[in-house]
């Protein structure tokens, strides 16, 4: 009998005992709180028995606060809660800004925080200089303004924007020590708000034979790639706000393009022109980048979509258990194709599988949040994540993965991350799929790869 949405691809070691595999635990108040009276996520024991009933009087308490700001800001105490830069040292405007997601909770990155991927550096751009041109196969061209979009009827969404570059360490010979969020964290999640593109383009009406969209930046890259036009016409937004306020500089202010679900390249900043079109334009990033040899000799070119992926950040790589007791393990999972419809935890390396809770709402191409809680008992363990999105496609393993693409990979690494947990609590990153023991043994691929 063929294998159903809810089968995943290597049951042999999934058939576990219900709810008690490895120490794994029920996500359910009585369980949780049963099993670890109370004890804190990555902690021992989460309060103290009051003294006397009362609590001292704290020193803030004794004079007046700071003054109001024009503008919030995160306290002192978070001020290393930062993204990661590493950029080109022949070219400091190219590079990235990794996300800390190994810090952060909830689904929502804050726009501070978001990842950020450079070419040639942050224009500045005024909003009234700014002009959005739309050609090309249409029936009218037209220039916008940004005032011109902001009367149009505006549509908000959460959805996750990922870097195709994203936990491309994991094509290395060996796993990568970093910490999870400067390994995996050119990701993030926002609200967006926009206007339609759909909406843009009954204005200028579109002409037979457009079948391709070409978006140019107006950064000094001068960004530009192809976008199949249905796919574009289906939810694309132009988008003006992120989470509420106008997108910052780093983010394409005034306007970006958003196509929810598809790698970051595409979602092109500071856009400036829309050229429909009967074929693509062939640019530097979809011929040079962005175009993967397989195995079979063939490349793989116009792969746009980000595939199911989830990662467990806590705990993650670079953190440290205090001491046997009960954890909740958290972490995020999205996928290009539509809703994550099922996350499952390993702690053993994938001998045996529990089922997640996922924290609602599950929306599409958005990061969904799951938890589950877990007594460590002090031995080692890999701590391992993967997920089920609502088109039936599994999160692969890395030897999978490394079959199907070969040793050519850099873009839409996907596979199950594993983390080793020492018996002294700390934890690293492993390449933990062989075998499902989890070891540090080096990576399954030949010498070659370089």
């Amino acid at each position: 009998m063929a294998a159903g949405p809810e089968d995943p691809p290597r049951a042999p070691r999934d058939r576990a005992p219900p709810d008690r595999a490895q120490g794994s635990l029920r996500m359910d108040r009585r369980g949780f709180l049963g099993a670890g009276l109370g004890a804190s996520v990555l902690g021992v024991v989460a309060a103290r028995r009051a003294a006397g009933g009362a609590l001292p009087e704290q020193p803030a308490m004794r004079e007046a606060g700071a003054p109001f700001s024009n503008y919030g800001r995160p306290s002192p105490s978070e001020k290393d809660i930062v993204r990661w830069i590493a950029a080109n040292p022949g070219a400091p405007g190219n590079g990235v800004s990794w996300c800390p997601l190994h810090e952060l909770e909830g689904i929502v990155t804050p726009n501070g925080l978001h990842f950020e991927r450079h070419h040639n550096g942050v224009p500045r751009i005024a909003p009234e200089d700014h002009r959005l041109l739309v050609h090309g196969l249409v029936e009218r061209p037209l220039v916008f303004r940004v005032a011109d979009l902001l009367r149009y009827p505006l549509r908000s969404r959460l959805c996750f924007l990922e870097c195709g570059g994203n936990s491309n360490a994991g094509w290395h010979r060996r796993p990568v020590q970093a910490p999870a969020g400067y390994v995996h964290g050119l990701v993030s999640c926002s609200e967006w708000t926009g206007v339609p593109l759909a909406t843009v383009l009954a204005e200028t009406g579109i002409r037979g034979g457009a079948s391709w969209l070409v978006a140019e930046g107006a950064d000094a890259f001068a960004m530009n790639v192809s976008i199949p036009l249905a796919e574009a016409r289906r939810d694309a937004l132009l988008a003006l706000y992120q989470n509420g306020e106008r997108l910052r500089p780093e983010n394409g202010y005034p306007l970006r393009l958003l196509l929810p679900g598809r790698e970051g390249v595409l979602n092109v900043k500071w856009l400036r022109r829309l050229q429909l079109s009967d074929r693509p334009i062939m640019a530097r990033n979809e011929t040079s980048r962005y175009t993967e040899l397989l195995p079979s000799g063939k490349a793989r070119q116009f792969t746009g979509i980000m595939e199911v992926k989830s990662l467990l950040l806590a705990p993650s790589a670079g953190m440290s258990l205090p001491g046997p007791g009960l954890y909740q393990l958290s972490g995020l999972a999205w996928s290009g194709r539509g809703r994550i419809r099922r996350v499952e935890v390993s702690v053993d390396g994938g001998r045996q599988w529990q089922e997640a809770a996922l924290e609602g709402p599950s929306l599409p191409c958005c990061f969904t949040r799951f938890r589950h809680p877990w007594r460590w008992r002090g031995g080692p363990a890999v701590l391992q994540s993967r997920a089920l999105d609502e088109s039936g496609a599994w999160q692969p393993e890395r030897a999978a993965l490394l079959a199907e693409h070969g040793r050519h990979g850099y873009f839409h690494y996907h596979a199950i991350v594993s983390w080793q947990v020492e018996e002294d609590g700390t934890v690293r990153s492993v390449y933990g799929d062989a075998g499902g023991g989890g070891s540090a043994a080096p990576a399954d691929i030949g010498e070659d790869w370089f």
